[in-house]
């Protein structure tokens, strides 16, 4: 009986964890989409985004951006090298540009 009761709650345990992610899961959009999206005016110019990201760390030096689909919402992923080494992670919202995260990566 203990085997059983330890099999449901292990089940349980893994059914919730499924669960809950299922709802952060990100889809990256390739280049033919992001030129499609943008555009259509569905999301912002690249260039608009990255200049909000450079005026908030001025010197930094871009890394990386990606653009995803979080949750039926465009994002924009950018990673910045600032001064000190230390690399910050921002998502930006890619329909009008106001930063949703920016914490250090």
């Amino acid at each position: 009986m203990k085997f059983i009761a330890r099999y449901s709650g292990i089940c349980a345990l893994v059914a919730l964890v499924l669960f809950l992610s299922m709802g952060v899961q990100a889809r990256d959009l390739d280049q033919d989409e992001a030129l499609r999206l943008r555009e259509s005016g569905v999301i912002q110019p690249l260039d608009n985004v990255m200049a909000q990201a450079l005026s908030r760390y001025p010197g930094a030096r871009l890394l990386e951006v990606e653009l995803e689909e979080e949750d039926d919402i465009y994002v924009y992923e950018v990673e910045l090298l600032i001064t000190g080494g230390v690399v910050r992670e921002l998502e930006v919202d890619a329909s009008d540009g106001r930063i949703l995260k920016d914490e250090e990566d």
